[in-house]
Parts: structure tokens; sequence; C-alpha cells
């Protein structure tokens, strides 16, 4: 990343989940919620649970920083950097929404539907996350790294392409879905949609490069 103030707001959004955390601590009791089944009951864990969720926005805004040093492909970076430095911000902010919803339902069992919202975040960030997939360029960590993708700079855009397409059909399911069904349906018709694409997409990803041995 080189965009300073993308670093500063993914980093801001990456430490306001343990502050948030730190406000919380001396009132907060020995378990908490940590985890909603589908069938609508809550798994309870120790609170320190909740500094681990805190540490994982910031974990990952290293991850974010640093990994275009080590692609071999940085250079590739420059030509998506916007989209990249986008979507490093959003993942911190899914974190500090779930982070959010985790301490109200800790003081406020039962005011929030935890599935749906869940549900409601995840489409969002999908649908995010389809409109960008056609413009990445080849690199070894974002996108659909597939070998075929990462042999060809044709096969590259067209699977990247495709899988936008899974992502964002996906993720208009799981906003519709979290809005109107229940969370079984949900969880099951996500699942299904989700790996159907994925496995589709690597198959034409296959057949789109062993096209391209054949013609050449």
């Amino acid at each position: 990343m080189k965009n300073k103030r993308a670093i500063c707001i993914m980093w801001i959004l990456s430490l306001l989940p343990a502050a948030l955390v730190m406000a919380c601590a001396s009132r907060l009791p020995a378990q908490v919620p940590i985890h909603w089944n589908l069938d609508g009951t809550v798994d309870y864990a120790p609170a320190w649970n909740l500094w681990l969720l805190a540490a994982l926005s910031p974990a990952l805004a290293l991850l974010f920083q640093f990994l275009p040093r080590i692609d071999p492909r940085r250079a590739n970076y420059e030509k998506f950097q916007g989209r990249y430095d986008t979507f490093s911000m959003a993942l911190p902010l899914l974190l500090l929404v779930l982070t959010a919803i985790t301490l109200s339902e800790t003081f406020y069992p039962g005011r929030i539907n935890v599935g749906r919202a869940t549900g409601l975040l995840i489409g969002v960030l999908f649908l995010f996350i389809g409109n960008m997939m056609g413009k990445l360029k080849s690199n070894y960590f974002i996108g659909c790294r597939t070998p075929w993708a990462l042999a060809d700079p044709d096969v590259w855009n067209k699977t990247q392409r495709m899988g936008g397409y899974v992502f964002f059909i996906t993720g208009l399911a799981a906003v519709l879905l979290s809005l109107f069904a229940p969370e079984k349906v949900f969880f099951w018709v996500f699942l299904a949609l989700l790996l159907g694409g994925i496995v589709l997409t690597a198959f034409m990803s296959w057949k789109w490069y062993q096209d391209k041995q054949r013609e050449n």
C-alpha cells in the first residue's frame, strides 16, 4: 500500500475493535456470546476471546500493507491499487461491525438478530468483491488464483471476470436471503452457490487454458 490516507484509515478501523473491547472490559461478564448456531442457540466462551477477535484486524492490516512487497508480481498492484486499498479498509470495517454486534449482544441479548445481520454484512462484502474482481491483475494473493490463470494473462482476466460474477450473484443472494429466508435456508443456499461457483470458475479457467494451448 502506498496511499498514506488509505493506510491511516485502515489502521484506525483496525484498532477500533480493541478500543471498543477495552472500553467495555470492566463491565464484561465472565462468559460472552461468541458463536450463533443455525437453530438460534448461542455458544458462550470466556471474555478474553473478545481480545482474539479484536487482534484479528491489526493482523490483517499488517498483511494488507506488506503482501504487495513480497509478491513476485508486485508491479501489477499499481494497476488495481485503488481497489486493493478500498478492500483493505472494507474488511477491518466489517470486523469492527461484528465486534460491535458481539458487544451489543453481550450486554443486551436478543436486541439484534445476529444471523440476519451477519448474512447481510457478508452479502454486501461479496457484492463489493464481485464488483472489483474483474479489475484485478495477475498476482499471488488476491483473486481467483488458479494455476491456469497464473500461467496466462488472458486466462487470468477471464477467470477474474467469472469469479466476479460468482461473488456478485452469491452476495446478492446472501442479501436477499438474510432479509427474507430462515437462517438454515440462507446457510445452505449460500454455501451451494459459493462452492458451485468456485468449482465452475476453476473448471472454466482450466478449459480456457487448454483451449489457448491448442490454439498455439
